[in-house]
């Protein structure tokens, strides 16, 4: 340690010099990395879905249906030429509309009234479309050129390309909201003008390099363009504020700044590591997510973990020595007073803390087990163009959600009796298939391949069944199974279903299971460490019980006000407050931990809250500003889901860290004590 310190010091110049270097070329590296914008892709491999889009985009061109078109005031030729210029946009791959479910020939007074109403009523034609992955944007841009003003577009392409859109912008809107937010407390947290900005720098330039560095996988997910750098900024920014704190102390104790430093790493080092630690495995818990985008988010936040701790133990110290007079010149008075005498106040509150959340902690746990969530992006806000459109498509229409499926091809007469079967269903409008387009009757091989090639391939023959269900939820996610086990029934393992609502079924059965897994093994890495640290049995307990209740009741918060949960926000934020506010109550620990072998346990935590209140406040107050902020700017609903959690569970954890910690520090004191290895407490608990 003495001696890369001693290298840090003497070489500041030149690790200045090549982190800029890093920085410039990890700026250049970011723009070829290609965001991903497809949750689906994200499935395990021996899903359903993925199994059979894979299979269906070998044998068959066309997709499945992603997107609905309406357009108003048209007849049925002038719909059938519309239909003509849809098929013309490029990244559109199929377009169905009435005249592939009945012969137009047939007068419409003839035609079953559920067919016809699903594509054309009121003088309105409804068209389902199959957009390419990749080119959503370009093709509802296309499309909305055709249609006009007056025409509506709705489903998973479209909000798709809307996420595409927003996603740069609301990052580049919440970083210009959250960087005066947290300069603002950082001044009133330092004693200098600019010393603030050695802090951004120092984790600036970190997350630049955790960015570039993901040219080396190719892509990322939208969620971890979103959401990784604001929360490595928040969690990681705690480390640079321990060491220019401590150097801060060091400097009025020495004259010689190079002494100050190596006293400040010396002594903020064990603190920064810890921190570092939990939040690292933390986050890697994320990696052993089947759902594959845990494991995206995971690796990029490990990543931004590990370069914010190079870069406050490396370049942080070489920024500061270079620096440091800046520092000097722009001092200012003290804004915030300390906090002396708070810890006798908070104190006071031991008992009726306990109690408070012993009662809680029980229904806290039930309801967050038992809270509504939703998997996908859903509806899209009712103030834009787009979640116009989705209402507009649904009074006029309904709801419309196709299932694809994909069966062995050979038995026309199995096949016929499948969808006879399948249009009995409730919930089922129509069953789009090669038997009751064409007639099982006819061999195929009589047939022009055009005509053909939709609905069957070399082994398969495709089947598309059109709900009037939404694409998730109770109803939607009990029809998938319902059809799953009427094919399963004439064909077994061999009948295979795709499609949004199936995408969004196979992603809760993924997550659910991961649930169990990511939260288990972030509580038992999060507790080795904190063992390993403290040499304690009882302590990880302790500090681990604190931030779990904060878990806990943030997660229960939408049972009790009767609103759904994006999943992969509750997955993500369950893992991600315990890793990242743990290092509140860790700082209170250690502090608490060297007065306590000198004082009381009342006396010690009293102290300990005195001395480490105002430094957690900070920290506690920046990760909230970027949740709520996240919040504020995302239209995204998995985004903005993280970012409340996050904000909300962020005070949460503050508050139970200094009201229920010291609690739970006096009332168990002896336990510690014995369950502490060298513990060294004072033997008199008394005051």
């Amino acid at each position: 340690m003495s001696n890369l310190l001693e290298q840090i010091i003497k070489r500041r110049k030149s690790i200045v010099i090549i982190f800029a270097i890093l920085t410039l070329i990890s700026v250049g590296a970011q723009f070829f990395v290609s965001i991903n914008y497809n949750m689906a892709d994200y499935l395990p491999e021996d899903a359903e879905s993925t199994i059979a889009m894979e299979i269906m985009e070998e044998e068959f061109s066309a997709s499945v249906p992603n997107t609905r078109v309406m357009i108003e005031d048209v007849s049925i030729q002038e719909a059938l030429q519309f239909k003509e210029q849809l098929m013309e946009v490029p990244g559109v791959v199929d377009v169905i509309w009435l005249d592939d479910a009945i012969d137009l020939k047939i007068p419409l007074e003839m035609i079953d009234s559920e067919i016809l109403e699903s594509y054309y009523q009121d003088n309105s034609a409804l068209f389902s479309l199959s957009i390419e992955v990749g080119d959503e944007v370009e093709a509802t841009d296309a499309i909305y050129e055709i249609i006009g003003d007056d025409g509506a577009i709705a489903g998973e392409a479209l909000n798709t390309a809307t996420s595409q859109k927003m996603t740069g912008n609301e990052t580049m809107y919440a970083a210009l909201l959250l960087v005066p937010i947290i300069i603002i407390i950082l001044v009133l947290s330092t004693t200098s003008w600019v010393e603030p900005l050695f802090f951004l720098t120092a984790i600036g330039v970190s997350i630049l390099i955790n960015l570039g560095t993901n040219i080396f996988l190719g892509e990322i997910s939208f969620i971890t363009q979103s959401v990784a750098p604001i929360l490595q900024l928040a969690v990681s920014l705690d480390y640079a504020i321990f060491l220019l704190h401590s150097f801060a102390d060091f400097r009025k104790k020495t004259n010689s700044p190079e002494e100050a430093m190596k006293l400040a790493l010396k002594e903020s080092f064990p603190v920064i590591a810890t921190s570092a630690a939990t939040t690292f495995f933390g986050f890697m818990a994320l990696m052993l997510m089947n759902f594959e985008i845990g494991a995206d988010l995971g690796l990029n936040l490990v990543k931004g973990i590990l370069f914010s701790f190079i870069s406050v133990v490396v370049f942080l110290p070489a920024l500061t020595l270079c620096f440091f007079k800046w520092i000097d010149k722009t001092k200012h008075k003290q804004i915030i007073p300390e906090f002396k005498g708070v810890g006798s106040k908070l104190v006071k509150l031991k008992y009726p803390s306990i109690i408070i959340v012993a009662i809680l902690i029980v229904p806290a746990f039930l309801a967050q087990s038992n809270t509504s969530f939703t998997y996908g992006l859903g509806d899209q806000p009712e103030n834009t163009r787009a979640g116009q459109d989705e209402i507009a498509i649904k009074e006029a229409f309904g709801q419309t959600t196709p299932i694809v499926l994909l069966v062995p091809n050979g038995d026309l007469a199995k096949e016929e009796k499948l969808v006879q079967d399948l249009e009995e269903m409730e919930s089922i409008t129509s069953a789009i298939s090669y038997v009751n387009l064409v007639g099982a009757a006819i061999p195929p091989n009589f047939l022009d391949e055009s005509i053909t090639d939709e609905f069957m391939s070399e082994h398969y023959s495709r089947i598309i069944v059109n709900t009037s269900e939404g694409p998730e939820g109770e109803r939607p996610f009990e029809l998938v199974e319902s059809v799953r086990d009427m094919a399963q029934s004439y064909y077994g393992d061999s009948a295979l279903t795709v499609g949004e609502s199936v995408t969004l079924y196979d992603m809760k059965s993924t997550v659910t299971r991961d649930n169990v897994v990511v939260n288990i093994m972030t509580v038992v890495t999060i507790g080795a460490i904190l063992m390993l640290v403290f040499k304690s049995i009882s302590i990880p307990i302790v500090l681990l019980l604190t931030i779990q209740s904060a878990v806990w009741i943030n997660l229960s918060v939408p049972y009790f006000t009767d609103s759904s949960l994006v999943f992969v926000g509750y997955l993500i934020v369950s893992t991600v407050q315990l890793a990242a506010t743990v290092d509140y109550a860790i700082l209170l620990m250690e502090t608490y931990k060297e007065h306590r072998r000198t004082q009381s346990p009342l006396k010690a935590i009293k102290q300990a809250l005195d001395d480490k209140l105002f430094a957690i406040i900070i920290s506690a107050s920046i990760l909230s500003s970027v949740g709520f902020v996240l919040w504020l700017t995302s239209s995204n609903p998995v985004v903005s889901s993280i970012g409340l959690l996050l904000g909300r569970g962020a005070l949460l954890a503050f508050f139970m860290v200094i009201i229920l910690l010291p609690a739970m520090l006096i009332v168990f004191d002896k336990v510690i004590r014995k369950t502490t290895y060298r513990s060294n407490f004072k033997e008199d608990s008394h005051d």
